[in-house]
Formats: structure tokens, sequence, C-alpha cells
């Protein structure tokens, strides 16, 4: 297992930027892939980023062009660039970990709320 501990969130002007970070310990981070998901009020997780072990990424069409995931693991640490936010960013945002054998994400951050005005 693997610990995930999200930070960064807040409140936030449409237009304006935030940096998420979810720092890591437990295993070795270089083994995982990270992932960020979010939920807004009343709907279903979603699925926003991922970056692989070999640091390709992924996003969700909604993100794409806008948010940028990274990772450092020197720092265990990976992070949620988001740009140009919109009100429809309002959400809970996750940070979980899986390795290549495992299905699903296992390991699941707390949450960090970001919180987009119009």
């Amino acid at each position: 297992q693997v610990q995930l501990v999200e930070s960064g969130g807040g409140l936030v002007q449409a237009g304006n930027s935030l940096r998420l970070s979810c720092a890591a310990s437990g295993r070795t981070f270089s083994n995982y892939r990270m992932a960020w998901f979010r939920q807004a009020p009343g709907k279903e997780r979603e699925f926003v980023a991922m970056i692989t072990t070999s640091a390709s990424t992924f996003y969700a069409d909604s993100v794409k062009g806008r948010f940028t995931i990274s990772r450092d693991n020197a720092r265990n640490t990976v992070y949620l660039q988001m740009n140009s936010l919109k009100p429809e960013d309002t959400a809970v945002y996750y940070c979980a970990a899986k390795t290549t054998y495992d299905s699903q994400y296992p390991n699941w951050g707390q949450g960090t709320q970001v919180t987009v005005s119009s």
C-alpha cells in the first residue's frame, strides 16, 4: 500500500490557476501509475488525468489543454497544474495510485477541495 496526501486546493476566480500536489509514502513511488480524479456535488467521481511510470500522460477531454499532470520521483510527489479554471471545475480532487498489476486504483488520498467562482 501507498499513502497519499493531497494539498493545494482552495478558492479561486474563474480564469485563474491552482497547482495541486499529492505526496506519496510507503512504497516505491516510481513503480506507481498516478492519477487525479474529481467529484463534484451530486455527481459521480470522474477521471481527470493520469501519468504512467514512464511519464506518459492522459487527460479527460474536459481538461485537455488546461491541466497538466507531472511527477517528481525524487520527491515522491505528483502534481496537477490547473490553468484557465472554470466554475465547472469545482470539485473535491483526489489523488490515486496503482501498479501495472492493479485493474483499478486501490490507493486513494483524502481529497482536496477546489472551488472556482464566476
